[in-house]
């Protein structure tokens, strides 16, 4: 593998098996929630009581985008929206035990779909795929750094300019 074509090739393999994984899980699971919902569900359902801020601070999202999907998440009976007591204006985010029970079933099924791919390669693979794990975890705390820093080195500029 090439030195300037890995990155490509390490992120089209890894949105390859997200997508396929997606696909596959899709019509096992209804009613169906996007990618963005099941990621405000295990960030609520880790951190209850969080704000619709903090949430968008961490999803990366625009606050009004997951004002939407906290709507969308309460409708279908995953999220509730209570009063921050310290600030009326503010709300914190509790899962219910439905949205527990939906993440649970997704985690199952899809390390259902994944020991099947599994067990599939060969044990030099599987190994290789193990041995990886750690240094895709530290890519991915650098990739947030980097974002983090980002994000503060713009709120420096907007607060200079002001």
């Amino acid at each position: 593998m090439e030195p300037d074509t890995f990155p490509d090739e390490l992120i089209d393999a890894l949105v390859g098996v997200q997508r396929r994984l997606r696909r596959r899980l899709r019509p096992q699971i209804t009613p169906q929630l996007r990618g963005a919902e099941v990621e405000l569900l295990r960030l609520v359902v880790g951190r209850p009581g969080i704000g619709i801020s903090e949430a968008a601070k961490e999803l990366h999202l625009a606050g009004n985008s997951v004002s939407t999907l906290v709507n969308a998440l309460s409708r279908q009976g995953y999220l509730i929206r209570d009063t921050d007591p310290a600030d009326r204006r503010a709300a914190r985010l509790m899962p219910t035990p439905a949205a527990g029970a939906r993440l649970a079933e997704w985690r199952e099924r899809r390390a259902e779909l994944v020991r099947s791919g599994l067990s599939r390669l060969g044990e030099r693979d599987r190994d290789a795929l193990g041995a990886a794990i750690p240094a895709l975890r530290k890519l991915a705390d650098h990739l947030h750094e980097d974002q983090v820093d980002q994000e503060d080195q713009e709120d420096r500029e907007e607060a200079e300019e002001s």
